[in-house]
Protein backbone atom coordinates (compact mmCIF):
# COMPACT_ATOMS: atom_id res chain seq x y z
CA UNK A 1 0.00 0.00 0.00
CA UNK A 2 1.46 3.33 -1.09
CA UNK A 3 0.52 6.64 0.56
CA UNK A 4 1.07 10.18 -0.69
CA UNK A 5 2.01 11.58 2.74
CA UNK A 6 3.08 10.26 6.13
CA UNK A 7 0.02 11.79 7.78
CA UNK A 8 -2.22 9.64 5.55
CA UNK A 9 -1.04 6.51 7.35
CA UNK A 10 -3.75 6.49 10.01
CA UNK A 11 -4.12 3.12 11.74
CA UNK A 12 -7.48 2.79 13.41
CA UNK A 13 -8.27 -0.93 13.50
CA UNK A 14 -5.56 -2.60 15.59
CA UNK A 15 -6.53 -4.25 18.89
CA UNK A 16 -4.41 -6.42 21.19
CA UNK A 17 -6.12 -9.23 23.08
CA UNK A 18 -5.15 -8.74 26.73
CA UNK A 19 -7.60 -11.16 28.29
CA UNK A 20 -6.12 -12.14 31.65
CA UNK A 21 -4.60 -8.74 32.36
CA UNK A 22 -7.31 -8.24 34.98
CA UNK A 23 -9.26 -11.12 36.53
CA UNK A 24 -12.36 -12.01 34.52
CA UNK A 25 -12.00 -9.14 32.03
CA UNK A 26 -12.19 -9.80 28.29
CA UNK A 27 -9.85 -6.90 27.54
CA UNK A 28 -8.88 -5.46 24.18
CA UNK A 29 -6.23 -2.74 24.02
CA UNK A 30 -6.84 -0.39 21.09
CA UNK A 31 -3.37 0.50 19.84
CA UNK A 32 -3.34 4.06 18.52
CA UNK A 33 0.41 4.63 18.36
CA UNK A 34 1.20 2.60 15.24
CA UNK A 35 1.31 5.51 12.81
CA UNK A 36 4.15 7.82 11.72
CA UNK A 37 3.24 10.43 14.35
CA UNK A 38 3.18 7.77 17.05
CA UNK A 39 -0.12 8.56 18.74
CA UNK A 40 -3.89 8.97 18.56
CA UNK A 41 -3.25 12.70 18.16
CA UNK A 42 -2.61 12.23 14.43
CA UNK A 43 -6.39 12.01 13.94
CA UNK A 44 -6.85 15.12 16.05
CA UNK A 45 -4.16 17.01 14.15
CA UNK A 46 -5.68 16.15 10.77
CA UNK A 47 -9.09 17.38 11.93
CA UNK A 48 -7.65 20.61 13.35
CA UNK A 49 -5.69 21.42 10.21
CA UNK A 50 -8.65 20.59 7.97
CA UNK A 51 -10.76 22.93 10.11
CA UNK A 52 -8.27 25.78 9.67
CA UNK A 53 -8.04 25.14 5.94
CA UNK A 54 -11.83 25.20 5.54
CA UNK A 55 -12.32 28.33 7.67
CA UNK A 56 -9.23 30.39 6.82
CA UNK A 57 -7.61 28.72 3.83
CA UNK A 58 -4.26 28.32 5.60
CA UNK A 59 -1.34 27.10 3.54
CA UNK A 60 2.36 27.62 2.80
CA UNK A 61 3.84 30.53 4.71
CA UNK A 62 1.18 30.66 7.40
CA UNK A 63 2.10 30.34 11.08
CA UNK A 64 0.45 28.17 13.76
CA UNK A 65 0.88 28.05 17.51
CA UNK A 66 -0.48 25.37 19.83
CA UNK A 67 -0.08 24.04 23.36
CA UNK A 68 0.97 20.40 23.68
CA UNK A 69 2.67 18.05 26.11
CA UNK A 70 4.19 16.26 23.11
CA UNK A 71 1.94 14.01 21.07
CA UNK A 72 -0.21 16.64 19.36
CA UNK A 73 2.86 18.74 18.68
CA UNK A 74 4.52 15.84 16.86
CA UNK A 75 1.32 15.06 14.97
CA UNK A 76 0.88 18.70 13.91
CA UNK A 77 4.51 18.76 12.84
CA UNK A 78 3.92 15.82 10.54
CA UNK A 79 1.21 17.84 8.76
CA UNK A 80 2.75 21.31 8.86
CA UNK A 81 6.22 20.42 7.59
CA UNK A 82 5.15 19.09 4.18
CA UNK A 83 2.63 21.93 3.77
CA UNK A 84 5.17 24.67 4.38
CA UNK A 85 3.36 25.88 7.50
CA UNK A 86 5.42 27.27 10.37
CA UNK A 87 4.60 25.69 13.73
CA UNK A 88 5.36 26.74 17.30
CA UNK A 89 4.52 24.36 20.15
CA UNK A 90 4.30 25.57 23.74
CA UNK A 91 5.34 22.78 26.10
CA UNK A 92 6.42 22.53 29.74
CA UNK A 93 9.05 20.78 31.92
CA UNK A 94 7.02 17.54 32.06
CA UNK A 95 7.23 17.13 28.28
CA UNK A 96 9.50 14.21 27.46
CA UNK A 97 12.91 15.17 26.09
CA UNK A 98 12.41 12.66 23.26
CA UNK A 99 9.18 14.42 22.24
CA UNK A 100 10.86 17.84 22.24
CA UNK A 101 13.71 16.52 20.13
CA UNK A 102 11.27 14.92 17.71
CA UNK A 103 9.33 18.16 17.29
CA UNK A 104 12.48 20.18 16.71
CA UNK A 105 13.69 17.61 14.18
CA UNK A 106 10.47 18.27 12.25
CA UNK A 107 11.35 21.97 12.10
CA UNK A 108 8.94 22.94 14.87
CA UNK A 109 9.85 25.75 17.25
CA UNK A 110 9.38 24.51 20.82
CA UNK A 111 8.88 26.97 23.67
CA UNK A 112 9.04 25.51 27.19
CA UNK A 113 7.24 27.52 29.88
CA UNK A 114 8.33 26.90 33.47
CA UNK A 115 5.92 28.79 35.74
CA UNK A 116 3.23 26.65 37.35
CA UNK A 117 -0.36 27.82 37.27
CA UNK A 118 -2.70 28.17 40.24
CA UNK A 119 -3.58 24.44 40.18
CA UNK A 120 0.00 23.22 40.22
CA UNK A 121 0.25 22.47 36.50
CA UNK A 122 1.39 24.39 33.44
CA UNK A 123 -1.61 24.45 31.12
CA UNK A 124 -2.85 27.93 32.03
CA UNK A 125 0.71 29.21 31.67
CA UNK A 126 0.97 27.63 28.21
CA UNK A 127 -2.33 29.14 27.10
CA UNK A 128 -1.44 32.55 28.54
CA UNK A 129 1.74 32.47 26.46
CA UNK A 130 -0.24 31.64 23.32
CA UNK A 131 -2.68 34.48 23.95
CA UNK A 132 0.17 36.93 24.46
CA UNK A 133 1.69 35.85 21.14
CA UNK A 134 -1.68 36.14 19.39
CA UNK A 135 -1.98 39.76 20.57
CA UNK A 136 1.45 40.56 19.18
CA UNK A 137 0.93 38.80 15.86
CA UNK A 138 -2.58 39.01 14.38
CA UNK A 139 -1.60 36.65 11.56
CA UNK A 140 -0.86 33.77 13.96
CA UNK A 141 -3.37 30.88 13.96
CA UNK A 142 -4.24 28.82 17.08
CA UNK A 143 -6.05 25.50 16.38
CA UNK A 144 -6.97 25.33 20.12
CA UNK A 145 -7.34 21.60 20.69
CA UNK A 146 -8.98 22.31 24.06
CA UNK A 147 -12.09 24.01 22.65
CA UNK A 148 -12.23 23.19 18.94
CA UNK A 149 -15.13 20.80 18.16
CA UNK A 150 -13.05 19.34 15.32
CA UNK A 151 -11.06 17.53 18.02
CA UNK A 152 -14.00 15.50 19.36
CA UNK A 153 -15.54 15.07 15.91
CA UNK A 154 -12.45 13.18 14.74
CA UNK A 155 -12.98 10.57 17.42
CA UNK A 156 -16.72 10.42 16.83
CA UNK A 157 -16.09 9.66 13.15
CA UNK A 158 -13.11 7.35 13.55
CA UNK A 159 -12.04 6.12 16.99
CA UNK A 160 -15.45 5.20 18.38
CA UNK A 161 -16.76 3.86 15.07
CA UNK A 162 -13.78 1.55 14.67
CA UNK A 163 -14.39 0.12 18.15
CA UNK A 164 -18.01 -0.70 17.43
CA UNK A 165 -17.14 -2.12 14.02
CA UNK A 166 -14.59 -4.50 15.53
CA UNK A 167 -16.54 -5.30 18.70
CA UNK A 168 -20.30 -4.86 18.18
CA UNK A 169 -21.03 -6.17 21.68
CA UNK A 170 -18.50 -3.98 23.50
CA UNK A 171 -19.52 -3.59 27.13
CA UNK A 172 -17.24 -0.76 28.22
CA UNK A 173 -14.76 1.70 26.74
CA UNK A 174 -12.13 3.34 28.95
CA UNK A 175 -10.73 6.65 27.74
CA UNK A 176 -7.96 8.74 29.27
CA UNK A 177 -8.89 12.42 29.54
CA UNK A 178 -6.83 15.53 28.89
CA UNK A 179 -8.36 17.81 26.25
CA UNK A 180 -11.40 15.47 26.47
CA UNK A 181 -11.67 15.30 22.67
CA UNK A 182 -11.48 11.50 22.56
CA UNK A 183 -13.88 11.16 25.49
CA UNK A 184 -16.49 13.53 24.10
CA UNK A 185 -16.31 12.03 20.60
CA UNK A 186 -16.64 8.47 21.88
CA UNK A 187 -19.41 9.41 24.28
CA UNK A 188 -21.51 11.04 21.58
CA UNK A 189 -21.04 8.09 19.24
CA UNK A 190 -21.92 5.39 21.77
CA UNK A 191 -24.91 7.28 23.11
CA UNK A 192 -26.25 7.35 19.55
CA UNK A 193 -25.33 3.87 18.35
CA UNK A 194 -24.93 1.65 21.45
CA UNK A 195 -26.17 3.38 24.60
CA UNK A 196 -25.69 0.24 26.72
CA UNK A 197 -21.91 0.55 26.40
CA UNK A 198 -20.31 2.04 29.50
CA UNK A 199 -18.06 4.99 28.70
CA UNK A 200 -15.50 5.49 31.46
CA UNK A 201 -13.32 8.58 31.74
CA UNK A 202 -9.91 8.00 33.33
CA UNK A 203 -8.11 10.89 34.98
CA UNK A 204 -4.84 11.22 36.85
CA UNK A 205 -4.57 12.16 40.51
CA UNK A 206 -3.60 15.81 40.79
CA UNK A 207 -5.73 16.78 37.79
CA UNK A 208 -8.71 19.08 38.33
CA UNK A 209 -10.87 17.84 35.44
CA UNK A 210 -13.49 16.23 37.67
CA UNK A 211 -13.24 18.45 40.69
CA UNK A 212 -10.15 16.98 42.32
CA UNK A 213 -7.54 18.97 44.17
CA UNK A 214 -4.93 20.33 41.78
CA UNK A 215 -1.39 19.17 42.46
CA UNK A 216 1.88 18.85 40.54
CA UNK A 217 2.02 15.80 38.26
CA UNK A 218 5.02 14.16 36.62
CA UNK A 219 3.62 12.19 33.69
CA UNK A 220 2.44 14.13 30.62
CA UNK A 221 -0.50 13.28 28.39
CA UNK A 222 -3.30 12.76 30.89
CA UNK A 223 -5.19 15.09 33.18
CA UNK A 224 -5.07 18.88 33.25
CA UNK A 225 -4.72 21.83 35.59
CA UNK A 226 -7.33 23.75 33.61
CA UNK A 227 -10.77 22.58 32.53
CA UNK A 228 -10.90 22.40 28.71
CA UNK A 229 -13.76 24.00 26.82
CA UNK A 230 -14.72 20.69 25.18
CA UNK A 231 -15.35 18.87 28.45
CA UNK A 232 -18.98 18.38 29.45
CA UNK A 233 -19.42 16.76 32.86
CA UNK A 234 -23.14 16.02 32.92
CA UNK A 235 -23.15 12.64 34.64
CA UNK A 236 -23.54 10.75 31.36
CA UNK A 237 -20.33 8.76 31.85
CA UNK A 238 -18.35 7.18 34.65
CA UNK A 239 -15.12 8.53 36.11
CA UNK A 240 -12.13 6.98 37.81
CA UNK A 241 -9.03 8.76 39.11
CA UNK A 242 -5.70 6.91 39.25
CA UNK A 243 -2.57 7.88 41.23
CA UNK A 244 0.59 8.12 39.14
CA UNK A 245 2.33 5.38 41.08
CA UNK A 246 -0.24 2.92 39.68
CA UNK A 247 0.38 4.32 36.20
CA UNK A 248 4.07 3.50 36.45
CA UNK A 249 3.34 0.06 37.90
CA UNK A 250 0.94 -0.78 35.07
CA UNK A 251 3.46 0.28 32.43
CA UNK A 252 6.14 -1.94 33.93
CA UNK A 253 3.80 -4.87 34.33
CA UNK A 254 2.72 -4.70 30.67
CA UNK A 255 6.35 -4.48 29.55
CA UNK A 256 7.32 -7.54 31.56
CA UNK A 257 4.24 -9.65 30.86
CA UNK A 258 3.49 -8.71 27.24
CA UNK A 259 6.80 -7.33 25.97
CA UNK A 260 4.99 -4.12 25.06
CA UNK A 261 6.04 -0.63 26.08
CA UNK A 262 3.04 1.62 26.54
CA UNK A 263 2.90 5.31 27.34
CA UNK A 264 1.84 6.91 30.59
CA UNK A 265 -1.75 7.53 29.49
CA UNK A 266 -2.12 3.86 28.58
CA UNK A 267 -0.70 2.80 31.93
CA UNK A 268 -3.26 4.98 33.70
CA UNK A 269 -6.15 3.54 31.70
CA UNK A 270 -4.96 -0.01 32.32
CA UNK A 271 -4.65 0.69 36.05
CA UNK A 272 -8.30 1.81 35.90
CA UNK A 273 -9.23 -1.50 34.25
CA UNK A 274 -7.73 -3.31 37.23
CA UNK A 275 -9.61 -1.09 39.68
CA UNK A 276 -12.94 -1.70 37.96
CA UNK A 277 -12.45 -5.36 37.00
CA UNK A 278 -15.15 -6.58 39.38
CA UNK A 279 -17.76 -4.33 37.76
CA UNK A 280 -17.49 -5.63 34.18
CA UNK A 281 -19.96 -8.19 32.89
CA UNK A 282 -18.60 -11.59 31.95
CA UNK A 283 -18.50 -12.15 28.21
CA UNK A 284 -18.74 -8.48 27.24
CA UNK A 285 -15.51 -7.13 25.73
CA UNK A 286 -13.87 -4.19 27.42
CA UNK A 287 -11.81 -1.77 25.31
CA UNK A 288 -9.01 0.35 26.75
CA UNK A 289 -7.73 3.04 24.40
CA UNK A 290 -3.93 3.21 24.22
CA UNK A 291 -3.05 6.69 22.89
CA UNK A 292 0.67 6.10 22.26
CA UNK A 293 3.59 3.75 22.77
CA UNK A 294 6.31 3.83 25.40
CA UNK A 295 9.46 4.72 23.51
CA UNK A 296 9.21 8.41 24.43
CA UNK A 297 9.07 7.45 28.11
CA UNK A 298 12.37 5.52 28.20
CA UNK A 299 14.05 8.26 30.24
CA UNK A 300 11.17 8.61 32.69
CA UNK A 301 8.67 5.81 33.33
CA UNK A 302 11.07 3.10 32.16
CA UNK A 303 14.17 4.55 33.80
CA UNK A 304 15.06 2.78 37.04
CA UNK A 305 16.71 5.91 38.42
CA UNK A 306 13.78 8.20 37.54
CA UNK A 307 11.31 5.79 39.13
CA UNK A 308 13.46 5.38 42.24
CA UNK A 309 13.75 9.16 42.58
CA UNK A 310 10.04 9.89 42.20
CA UNK A 311 8.28 6.71 43.37
CA UNK A 312 10.50 5.05 45.99
CA UNK A 313 7.69 2.72 47.07
CA UNK A 314 7.10 1.33 43.60
CA UNK A 315 8.19 -2.23 44.43
CA UNK A 316 5.42 -2.49 46.99
CA UNK A 317 2.85 -1.45 44.40
CA UNK A 318 4.30 -3.79 41.78
CA UNK A 319 3.90 -6.68 44.21
CA UNK A 320 0.13 -6.10 44.25
CA UNK A 321 -0.03 -6.75 40.49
Amino acid sequence: MIFDAAYDVVTDDIFLDMTGFAPGVDLRLKLEGLNPAGSIKLKTAIALIEDLVSRFGIGPGDRLIESSSGNLGIALGSLCAPRGISLTIVADPNTNVAAIRTMRAQGTTVVVVTDRDANGGFLQTRIDYIRSQMKQDRKLFWPNQYANPANSSAHYRQTARSILTELPDVGAVLVGVSTSGTLMGCLRFFREYRPTTRVIAVDSEGSILFGGQGAPRLIPGLGASLRPGLLVDDGDYERVVVPEVETVSACHMVARRYGLLVGGSTGTVLAAVRRLAHTFRNGEPVVAISPDTGERYIDTIYSEQWVADHFPGINTVLARW
